[in-house]
C-alpha cells in the first residue's frame, strides 16, 4: 500500500469514525453528635449490620495494622475478631477498644473523633481517612452491642423466603424477579419495561452463543415476541454448538490457556485436545460438579478412562520455563503454586495466594493452611526445566486416531498434521513428594512438614482421601459455602455484566459485598439442588423479567444506581473481543463454523513476534498466517502465544492467559476506535458483506445499506440514520471516482476474492459504508 494511499485511507476513516459517533446516539457523645452532621446521622441506618455496614469499614481503614495478620499488628490491638477486639488493653489493662453497649468507654471511639493528630485513627501519615457518617456507624455499632458476625461467604448458604412483592405482583416471572423487585421497593426504585424484540433477541444471543442473530431469527421473534416464544428461541440457543464453545471461551480465560509455554523462548505447546474437551462437556451439558471433578482430579477416579485423565489438563495449562540458568526447583514450585492459585481463583473465590508468604491479612487462611492446599497438587513427576523446545513436559497422554474412534470422539484430530497429539496431563508420583511450609515462600526454605488440608474456617476437610479426588468432594460437599455461590455469580456475571458479589475472583473480607445476598443463596442453593445443571441455570436467569429489561434509564435512576447494582434497568454492555470479531465475521458470511482442532492464525500485524522472540527459535519465532478458510475460524481458535496475545483481542480487554482470570476488564481507548478502523479482518468483513448485498439488492444502495445496518445492530435503521449513511455512501463513491481513493489498493485489503463482474468503484464506497456500520458503538454493544 503507498504511503499516499495510506494517509488518505486513514483520513477517510477518521470520518467514518465520526460518521459512527453521529450515529450513536456523654461529652464524647456529645462530640461526637456534632462532628456528624443532621444528614449524616439521618442516613444511619437504625440497625447496624456487622457484615453489610461496619466490616467493610474496618477492612478497609483498620485491618492493615489492626487485622488478622499476627504479622502486623500495632498497638497490640486486633479489630478482626470480638475476643480480640474485646481485650483489655495497656500495661494495667484499665481500658478496651471496643466496650460492647458503651461508646463512652471505648477508646476506639475517643481515636477516630479526635483532632489531636497524634493519637488519631487512622494516623494521617497512613493517607485514610474516615468519612463522619463512617464515624457515626462505628459509634452507632458500638452503642448496640458490637456484634461480630462469620464472614458471610463463610456461613453455608441457606434456604431463603421468596420475598411477597403484594402491591407489585403484575412484575415479574419467577423468584428472581421476586427478590430483585424487593431490592428496588426497598431503594425507592422501580424495574424497566421490557426491552424491545430486536434488543433482547441480541442480548440472550449473545450471551449465550457469541454471535448476534440473524435477520430471519429477528423477524421471526418480532412477529411473535411472546414469552412462549422467547422460551423457545433460548432452549434452540442452549442446545447449540456455538453455545459450547462461547462457555468454553469463557473457560479457557478460567484455565489459563494457551497454546505456548510462556517465558522468555514461549515454545509452543499442544494442549488444544483439552479444549475440545472443554467444547463436548459443554455441548452434552455436562453437571458442573463432574466437569470440575474431572479437570481436577479425573486421574484419580475409579477405572479412570481416558477423557477423564485428558480432563486433567487444566492443571497443567500453566506457563513452563525452558530457559538456560534457571534454578528448576524454583520453578516447578512456582508450577505448584500457579495450580493452588487456580483453586483458589477458580472455586473458591479466595486469594489463597496471598497465604503464600505469611498468614492472610484479610481472611482467616493461615500459611500453614496455603500449603496444606498447595501440597494437593504437589505430587506429580514433573520437571521445574525443560531442557529444550521438544521436550514433552511430563506427566501426558499421547492421542491416536485410535483413541479417538474408541473414546475421544469428540477430538478433531483430523485437522492436525500430527498421527499422535501429546497432552499434558495430572499423574500422582508412586512415592509420596513431601511438602513443607516454604519460609517466606521461597522454594528452598522448608519449616515444618504438612499435609493435604483445608482451613476449618470453610469447612473442615473430613473423611475425604487425601489427594486432589478428596479435594474435589470436599468442594461439592452439600455444606461447602462457597462452590455453588462463586459458580453461580459467575453465570450471573455473564448475564447481566456484573455479579451479585460483583468481585467474582474474591469472597474474602475484602472483597466485595453481595448486592442481593438472600438472591445469591436462593440461586446457590437451586444450582446445587438441581444436578449443578449450567444450562437449566442460564435459562432460569434468561427468562427473569429483571434480565429482560430495557436499558434505557432516566436521570433519577442514573443518581441513584449509576452502577446499576440492583438492576431497575439491563446495563448496556460491550461485547468480549472474541464476539467484536466473530460478528465480523459473521455478518460478512466469512464465519468458518468448522469445531474443534489445532489453534489457527488469523490476521495480525506483521513483525510482533519477531519483535519479541527470545532468540529460542521454533515454532513460535514467526508468524505465518493459517491457510484457506482456517483465518476465518471462531476467536476460540485464535493460537495464543503468551508473550505476545492476539494484539486486537489485547486491545478488547481479553485476559493475557498469564494466570487464571475469572472477570476481565471493560476500558474504553483510542487503540480500539484504530482496531475496529484498521484491522483487515473487519475491512474485509465489510468488502465481503458489501458483496453479498450489491449482489442481492443490485442498484438499491438505499436497501443495501438498511441490510448492512440490520445485519449488524439487530434492527432497522430509522430515515435519519438511513440518509446519514446513504449521504456518506455518495461522498465516499465521489472520492473513489475522482481518484482520492485508489479502489484497487482498497480492495486488496483481506485474502478473499473481489468478484470481477461487480463495480468497483460502488464496491469501495459500500465497503467503506459498511464498515462504518462495523464501528457503531451500537454493533460493538450487544445492549
Amino acid at each position: 500500500m503507498t504511503k499516499n494511499f495510506t494517509t488518505d485511507f486513514f483520513r477517510f476513516t477518521t470520518v467514518a469514525f465520526i460518521c459512527c459517533i453521529l450515529l450513536s446516539c456523654s461529652s464524647k457523645s456529645e462530640k461526637t453528635i456534632a462532628l456528624a452532621n443532621n444528614s449524616t446521622q439521618n442516613s444511619v441506618p437504625e440497625k447496624i449490620d456487622f457484615t453489610f455496614h461496619v466490616k467493610p469499614i474496618l477492612s478497609d481503614r483498620c485491618f492493615k495494622c489492626h487485622g488478622p495478620d499476627k504479622n502486623a499488628v500495632e498497638g497490640d490491638l486486633s479489630l478482626h475478631s470480638a475476643e480480640e477486639a474485646y481485650r483489655a488493653l495497656g500495661k494495667l489493662k484499665v481500658h478496651a477498644a471496643i466496650v460492647p453497649g458503651d461508646p463512652s468507654k471505648s477508646s476506639l471511639v475517643e481515636r477516630i473523633f479526635t483532632e489531636d493528630s497524634n493519637l488519631m485513627m487512622p494516623p494521617p501519615e497512613s493517607n485514610l481517612v474516615l468519612e463522619d457518617f463512617e464515624k457515626a456507624i462505628l459509634e452507632k455499632w458500638i452503642a448496640q452491642g458490637a456484634e461480630y458476625k462469620t464472614h458471610w461467604a463463610f456461613i453455608p448458604p441457606a434456604p431463603q423466603e421468596v420475598p411477597n412483592n403484594e402491591e407489585s405482583n403484575d412484575w415479574g416471572t419467577n423468584e428472581i424477579d421476586a427478590f430483585v423487585l424487593s431490592k428496588l421497593t426497598e431503594k425507592n426504585m422501580s424495574p424497566s419495561d421490557r426491552a424491545s424484540s430486536e434488543k433482547l433477541l441480541r442480548r440472550v444471543t449473545f450471551d449465550l452463543t457469541g454471535l448476534p442473530p440473524t435477520i430471519s431469527q429477528l423477524e421471526e421473534f418480532k412477529a411473535d415476541p411472546s414469552k412462549e416464544k422467547y422460551e423457545e428461541i433460548i432452549d434452540s440457543l442452549l442446545l447449540s454448538v456455538d453455545y459450547a464453545e462461547n462457555m468454553a471461551a469463557e473457560w479457557m480465560d478460567i484455565a489459563r490457556y494457551a497454546d505456548t509455554h510462556g517465558y522468555q523462548d514461549d515454545f509452543e505447546r499442544t494442549m488444544w485436545p483439552w479444549r475440545d474437551w472443554v467444547i463436548h462437556a459443554y455441548k452434552q451439558n455436562m453437571p458442573y460438579d463432574q466437569f470440575v471433578t474431572y479437570q481436577l482430579a479425573g486421574d484419580l477416579l475409579p477405572n479412570a478412562n481416558l477423557e477423564q485423565i485428558l480432563a486433567t489438563g487444566f492443571n497443567r495449562n500453566h506457563k513452563i520455563t525452558a530457559e538456560g540458568g534457571v534454578i528448576p526447583e524454583e520453578y516447578r514450585v512456582e508450577y505448584v503454586e500457579d495450580r493452588n492459585t487456580t483453586l483458589g481463583t477458580a472455586f473458591l473465590g479466595l486469594t489463597l495466594e496471598c497465604a503464600r508468604c505469611h498468614d492472610h491479612k484479610y481472611d482467616p487462611i493461615s500459611q500453614k493452611e496455603h500449603f496444606q492446599f498447595y501440597s494437593f497438587f504437589n505430587n506429580i513427576p514433573e520437571k521445574g526445566l525443560l531442557a529444550n523446545a521438544a521436550e514433552l513436559p511430563e506427566p501426558y497422554i499421547k492421542v491416536t486416531s485410535k483413541e479417538v474412534d474408541d473414546i475421544l470422539g469428540f477430538i478433531n484430530l483430523e485437522k492436525s498434521e500430527m498421527k499422535e497429539v501429546p497432552v499434558m496431563v495430572m499423574k500422582e508420583m508412586d512415592k509420596p513428594r513431601s511438602t513443607f511450609i516454604l519460609e517466606r515462600g521461597i522454594y528452598d526454605q522448608y519449616g515444618a512438614e504438612v499435609f493435604p488440608d483445608t482451613p476449618e474456617s470453610i469447612l473442615p476437610f473430613d473423611e475425604y482421601p487425601k489427594n486432589r479426588l478428596g479435594l474435589a468432594q470436599w468442594l461439592f460437599e452439600d455444606k461447602h459455602p462457597l462452590t455453588a455461590r462463586v459458580a453461580v455469580n459467575r453465570l450471573w456475571q455473564r448475564m447481566f455484566g456484573s455479579g451479585i458479589v460483583a468481585s467474582s475472583f474474591d469472597f474474602g473480607n475484602q472483597g466485595s459485598l453481595p448486592t442481593h445476598p438472600e438472591l445469591l443463596d436462593f440461586l446457590a442453593i437451586k444450582y446445587k439442588d438441581e444436578g449443578w445443571d449450567t444450562r437449566a441455570m442460564l435459562k432460569y436467569i434468561a427468562m427473569s423479567e429483571a434480565y429482560q429489561q430495557d436499558t434505557k434509564s432516566t436521570i433519577e435512576k442514573l443518581e441513584q444506581d449509576p452502577e446499576n447494582k440492583y438492576l431497575a434497568r439491563a446495563s448496556r454492555l460491550r461485547l468480549s473481543s472474541e464476539s467484536i470479531r466473530d460478528q465480523a465475521l459473521a455478518f460478512s458470511g466469512l464465519l468458518n463454523k468448522e469445531v474443534g482442532g489445532p489453534s489457527v492464525k488469523p490476521y495480525q500485524p506483521e513483525g510482533i513476534w519477531e519483535e519479541t522472540t527470545g532468540g529460542g527459535g521454533g515454532s513460535t519465532a514467526s508468524y505465518t498466517l493459517s491457510e484457506g478458510d482456517d483465518v476465518y475460524r471462531k476467536s476460540l481458535y485464535t493460537f495464543w502465544k503468551r508473550t505476545v496475545p492476539p494484539p486486537s483481542m489485547m486491545t478488547f480487554d481479553s485476559s493475557s492467559r498469564d494466570y487464571c482470570s475469572v472477570k476481565r476488564q471493560e476500558t474504553n481507548t483510542p487503540l480500539q476506535a484504530l482496531v475496529l478502523l484498521n484491522d483487515p479482518q473487519m475491512v474485509e468483513a465489510a468488502r465481503v458483506a458489501a458483496v453479498g448485498e450489491m449482489i442481492a439488492n443490485p442498484n438499491a444502495e438505499n436497501e443495501q445499506i438498511k441490510t448492512l445496518f440490520y445485519k449488524a445492530t439487530s434492527r432497522l435503521p430509522n430515515e435519519i440514520e438511513t440518509q446519514s449513511l446513504v449521504d456518506y455512501y455518495d461522498d465516499m463513491l465521489a472520492k473513489v471516482e475522482s481518484g482520492e481513493i485508489s479502489a484497487e489498493e482498497y480492495l486488496s485489503i483481506g485474502r478473499s476474492e473481489v468478484p470481477t463482474d461487480i463495480n468497483k468503484q460502488k464496491l469501495v464506497a459500500m465497503t467503506l459504508t459498511a464498515h462504518t456500520i462495523l464501528n457503531l458503538d451500537e454493533t460493538i454493544n450487544r445492549g
